[in-house]
């Protein structure tokens, strides 16, 4: 994600803290002092905080290490104002696994709580449980009572979150996947629309949670109806076969002229009849302005591109594509020979067609 920097890693895993987690940390910070000018309580306002994120990012290892022991990787944990979001390289097909990787985050705040209520037990401080409070009372009561609201908040059935994707396992094991996606996401919109209403009478936060659910609820059941349609679909069928290549030796300016000449904008690098790189559009741009149209494209060329076989299915390839942050364009290969591209763009119009003649047999009688 843009914007973000790396805080550290553990298991292979990279946690990231994303620039308008600082606003946070500022809006803190103005309000604790703004109450007394007092800098132990804007101290201590600051490490409840960061405590409470640390706790963000533990629920949200709880997931990375859960999808791990069925073979998914985690790509990234990222640090943001309204919590942590885990970038898994995908979601698990089988109910049961998504069922025990959407609980393993909420698991760890329960852990997390149990092992504060114990510390309290334990020195005998069981009086300041009667001040259970997130604004007021001590640290760790309050740590605890985070923590506990999380397991709360987590947990209620609006896909994308945890309780949704929860619900959306347990539809699963009865229904089609893509049926139960599609009810999941209706219940977690229904469901913003409340938390909408409610925010703009008690609290705006609430309104912008709504967004997000209903966004994500949005963006989930399209995927999923996309995958759907792309299954059991080979690549060969939806790739661009007419398009444009250039050579390592030839200057910007070829680019430039076939970007202005066709619609193309990403171009496959050719040495030898083999794929030696990809010109993507933005780093043509990006090169224009450091060295203008007359640098060679082996100068500029991407050598980390990302290439599917023809025989591929669509949907893996897609999810590949929409996954790669080297480029959006992949070469399509058969028997090491290029004989098309595959881009976002294409496979969307491949869905509208495919859309567009499913509507046509419905109708017909």
């Amino acid at each position: 994600m843009k914007w973000s920097w790396k805080l550290g890693e553990f298991r292979g895993i990279a946690v990231y803290m994303h620039a308008t987690f600082l606003i946070l940390i500022g809006f803190v910070v103005l309000s604790h002092w703004s109450e007394g000018h007092e800098l132990g309580k804007t101290l201590e306002g600051v490490g409840f905080t960061l405590a409470l994120f640390a706790c963000v990012v533990l629920h949200e290892f709880g997931h990375a290490l859960m999808a791990a022991r069925f073979g998914i990787r985690t790509r990234d944990i990222t640090l943001l104002p309204i919590g942590g979001v885990a970038r898994l390289e995908r979601m698990p097909e089988d109910p049961l696994q998504e069922l025990w990787v959407a609980l393993a985050g909420p698991a760890v705040n329960v852990i997390i709580a149990a092992v504060l209520l114990a510390w309290m037990l334990l020195i005998s401080r069981v009086s300041s449980l009667e001040q259970f409070s997130v604004t007021s009372g001590p640290f760790v009561v309050r740590l605890m009572a985070v923590n506990i609201i999380m397991i709360v908040f987590n947990m209620i059935p609006a896909f994308p979150m945890d309780g949704g994707r929860v619900l959306r396992a347990l539809l699963a094991t009865r229904l089609e996947y893509a049926q139960a996606t599609n009810i999941a996401a209706s219940i977690g919109q229904a469901i913003a629309l409340l938390f909408a209403f409610v925010g703009f009478f008690t609290n705006p936060f609430l309104m912008f949670i709504a967004l997000f659910v209903w966004i994500g609820a949005e963006q989930e059941a399209s995927m999923v109806t996309m995958k759907t349609t792309l299954g059991g679909i080979p690549v060969k069928r939806a790739m661009m076969t007419e398009f444009h290549s250039l050579h390592p030796e030839e200057t910007l300016q070829r680019a430039i002229e076939l970007i202005l000449a066709t619609p193309q904008t990403d171009f496959p690098v050719m040495q030898d009849s083999q794929v030696v790189g990809i010109l993507p559009s933005r780093d043509l741009m990006i090169a224009l302005q450091q060295h203008g149209p007359d640098k060679q494209v082996g100068e500029v060329m991407r050598r980390d591109f990302l290439s599917v076989d023809s025989n591929e299915m669509l949907d893996l390839a897609f999810s590949r594509i929409r996954q790669a942050e080297c480029c959006s364009t992949a070469p399509v290969m058969n028997r090491n020979h290029l004989v098309g591209l595959l881009t976002a763009e294409n496979v969307n119009e491949f869905l509208q067609i495919v859309s567009a003649i499913g509507k046509k047999q419905t109708r017909s009688p």
